[in-house]
């Protein structure tokens, strides 16, 4: 009797790190089927980015790779849902004075929601990505088998970040064969195989902003949210550049067009470096300090998730759970150690042995015990 067929849904981007994951499966012995999902309108802004992603171009390369490896391939439309969970919270989030994490979203909602639906459709038992990063599992004392997220082989590459919100109910069917190489090995695979994207640029802009101006898309495509934050009719979009004692230092031009940290475009002239360091929309102010006034040892976060948890949103925390951790509050940002507590809410609060700079709500803050990661939430605004 043949042995039964093992199917793995493959998320296929067009670049080197999906198509080799979906090689390292067919490896493996697993039958993929390679699936790119269409999630914004392509405009001529894209066109003249190179480090965009989701384009056309990228969409026929991932059928190139799978015709390549002799494997399915479906670009499938999700731009409904893209639009309603990614650029409407986009939008809103910098509405409310804080920068939000799209790419982090997309994971959550689109790439590890939409391809779950997919891959049970298809009669996957895996669900693969080209992301840096590694699912193991152990036994616990009853013999019941939990799954943990491990930081990738390449350090410089380690993707955990964006996955922090991942669960045991979804870590069972997931792999990300990319994570116990090195991006530079991973590029050698692609060209021993004969692969056209071997040598392919990374994407690394937010895929409907691919030039970066993210106020300039809010003003074209946020006027309703903006209606409803601001008022109909629109008030004036300047406002205040105030500093640490309340003192008038100037005019902006709009706060949304401000991040924590920020120090080029602000156009104001001081005998020490300005730097954004909180954002009011409610008075539409933007609060200018010195460097110093950026770091803080406190950090809280809310939609607080653990790895450790079966399904996130079945979870009833009765009491607070402390730990030492180390914690991230950016993508690029340093471990550093402290202690959280998680409330049953779900709100949590960390506490860093040294001051942490420019902490920016909106951004995830995200937990670690040495390679695992642990989870997180989302930074609140103070």
């Amino acid at each position: 009797m043949a042995d039964k067929e093992r199917k793995a849904l493959i998320a296929m981007s067009g670049g080197v790190d999906s198509s080799v994951a979906a090689f390292l499966m067919k490896e493996k012995g697993y039958s993929p089927i390679g699936v790119t999902m269409m999630l914004h309108e392509y405009d001529e802004v894209a066109a003249a980015s190179p480090y965009s992603c989701c384009t056309p171009d990228d969409i026929e390369d991932a059928r190139v790779v799978s015709s390549n490896l002799g494997i399915p391939f479906h670009a499938v439309n999700f731009m409904e849902g893209f639009n309603e969970k990614i650029i409407d919270k986009f939008i809103r989030t910098y509405l409310d004075g804080e920068t939000p994490n799209p790419c982090i979203d997309c994971n959550k909602y689109m790439k590890f929601g939409k391809l779950f639906e997919m891959a049970e459709e298809e009669g996957c038992e895996k669900v693969v990505t080209g992301h840096y990063a590694r699912v193991g599992s152990t036994f616990d004392e009853s013999g019941k088998e939990i799954y943990f997220l491990k930081r990738g082989v390449d350090r410089t590459k380690d993707q955990t970040y964006v996955l922090y919100f991942l669960t045991q109910k979804q870590l069972r069917l997931l792999e990300f064969p990319d994570g116990d190489y090195e991006k530079t090995e991973i590029r050698e695979i692609a060209d021993k195989i004969g692969l056209a994207v071997a040598s392919k640029h990374d994407s690394q802009d937010i895929c409907f902003v691919p030039d970066g101006d993210y106020a300039g898309y809010i003003e074209k495509n946020g006027v309703a949210q903006m209606k409803e934050k601001m008022g109909d009719p629109l008030p004036e979009r300047e406002g205040l550049f105030v500093d640490m004692e309340g003192h008038i230092l100037g005019q902006h031009k709009g706060y949304f067009h401000y991040t924590i940290g920020q120090r080029k475009g602000l156009g104001i002239s001081a005998a020490t470096p300005l730097y954004v360091v909180n954002i009011i929309p409610e008075t539409n102010q933007v609060i200018l300090g010195k460097n110093e006034d950026l770091f803080t040892r406190n950090v809280k976060a809310r939609n607080f998730s653990l790895i450790e948890w079966e399904d996130e949103e079945a979870v009833d925390l009765k009491e607070d759970i402390r730990r030492r951790v180390t914690a991230k509050v950016r993508y690029r940002a340093v471990d550093t150690p402290g202690e959280i507590v998680i409330h049953p809410d779900r709100t949590a609060e960390v506490t860093f042995d040294e001051p942490v700079r420019a902490v920016t709500p909106g951004q995830s803050l995200v937990i670690y015990d040495g390679e695992f990661c642990l989870g997180g939430g989302i930074i609140v605004r103070g």
